[in-house]
């Protein structure tokens, strides 16, 4: 992690509901520039809900969000786009557009937001392809074509494709297999750190908490109910809190994470 006094992503008294049902009502959240932060909660705490509002793609009822510094709420499309530029986002399964290549699906953004020609945009998508581990004959394949682990790693070249500073991924290593999803881990570790990411990381996945996160950040009760280290976590006192860090799962992942590197 680096500057850690620098908070990139601000986020106050967030109010999200849908319908009768509130999501999140005076959520607060920090993310601080460097950071792999891992956002984790029971099922149906707004995990995704959080992330698709910071990113401009749900509309809260209530709250401010800042990134950069700069409201994504009530902005102009113009303010939006150039925001926009400056983070990538991974949606479950990589969320690929299955009419296109590979390489057409890395270019995408590309195509929306820079003019390029054909050659340098065909130049730099293979670039960040390479960049995810996918080989070089991927670039020509469908969605359809590849396994779960490529099709993931296909949807992080296109969420990188712009030179971001922050990424969001949702849960990346979701329906991987353990040494699938350490690989993947491995790989959001290495790119974070050659690209200067900011990484905001929605997941369920104990594994990668331990291995990659610099802090953990747990959805309960319609709020942010504790952000800390992993070792902060284990001395949060709430019931779903205690359970999801002190259970089974929890003592099998600790056990088998490998020691942290110091930042």
């Amino acid at each position: 992690m680096t500057d850690d006094s620098e908070t990139i992503i601000r986020v106050r008294n967030l109010v999200t509901r849908f319908g009768t049902h509130t999501v999140h009502d005076g959520l607060d959240l920090d993310v601080r520039r460097g950071e792999i932060i891992g956002v984790v909660g029971g099922s149906g705490t707004g995990k995704s809900v959080l992330l698709r509002a910071i990113v401009g793609l749900l509309e809260p009822n209530d709250g401010q969000i800042e990134v950069f510094g700069e409201s994504v709420r009530g902005t102009s499309d113009d303010h939006y786009r150039a925001l926009r530029r400056r983070w990538g986002v991974m949606f479950q399964d990589g969320a690929l557009f299955s009419s296109l290549t590979v390489r057409q699906n890395v270019e995408a953004p590309m195509r929306e937001q820079l003019e390029l020609s054909d050659v340098l945009r065909e130049t730099l998508a293979g670039i960040k392809v390479r960049m995810v581990g996918l080989p070089e004959n991927a670039m020509a394949k469908y969605p359809s074509e590849l396994s779960g682990g490529m099709r993931k790693r296909a949807g992080f070249a296109r969420a990188i494709a712009m030179d971001p500073e922050i990424v969001f991924l949702d849960e990346p290593t979701a329906g991987l297999d353990p040494i699938g999803a350490a690989a993947f881990d491995s790989l959001i570790k290495q790119l974070q750190a050659s690209l200067g990411l900011t990484v905001f990381l929605v997941t369920h996945d104990l594994d990668s908490l331990h291995a990659i996160c610099d802090r953990v950040a747990v959805l309960a009760d319609k709020k942010v109910l504790a952000v800390g280290t992993m070792d902060e976590m284990l001395q949060v006192d709430h019931p779903w809190v205690h359970e999801y860090f002190h259970g089974p799962r929890a003592r099998a992942a600790l056990s088998s994470a490998p020691p942290k590197e110091p930042n």
